[in-house]
């Protein structure tokens, strides 16, 4: 048995000046009259990412900025709607940190920070000892 499956994103934009009027700030060079743009990709075995590359695609070729895609996909898992846990999960994979754990990390680095020092300031010196460390 053969399984075959297309996805399409097409987009259709004409502009039609309107003369009106003497000094019009809008040139006709400032515009592409017509646009016909028609991504397709075989989507028989797309993954989830591939499909939110292949709309990233078609998104820039509509004009928008790449900062702009990036936000509207981190809306979907960064969102009141969007459980906590399932946006945990994500930070855990992408090793991001969530502004409510924040401080928490900060207490974890305050306290590494104060032990390296304490390790550093009372290390014992061992007689005969040629480490290149302690050099001086």
């Amino acid at each position: 048995m053969t399984y075959e499956a297309e996805v399409q994103f097409k987009f259709d934009a004409t502009y039609t000046h309107s003369y009106g009027g003497f000094g019009s700030t809008i040139g006709d060079d400032d515009f592409i009259p017509e646009e016909h743009f028609l991504i397709t990709a075989p989507a028989a075995d797309l993954n989830a990412k591939q499909y939110f590359k292949l709309f990233e695609k078609f998104m820039l070729c509509v004009g928008m900025c790449p900062a702009s895609i990036r936000s509207g996909a981190m809306s979907l898992v960064f969102n009141d709607y969007t459980n906590e846990e399932e946006q945990r999960k994500v930070c855990k994979e992408y090793e991001l940190t969530m502004d409510e754990d924040l401080e928490k990390k900060y207490q974890e680095f305050m306290k590494r920070d104060a032990e390296w020092a304490r390790l550093n300031k009372s290390e014992p010196k061992i007689k005969g000892d040629d480490s290149p460390w302690d050099a001086e």
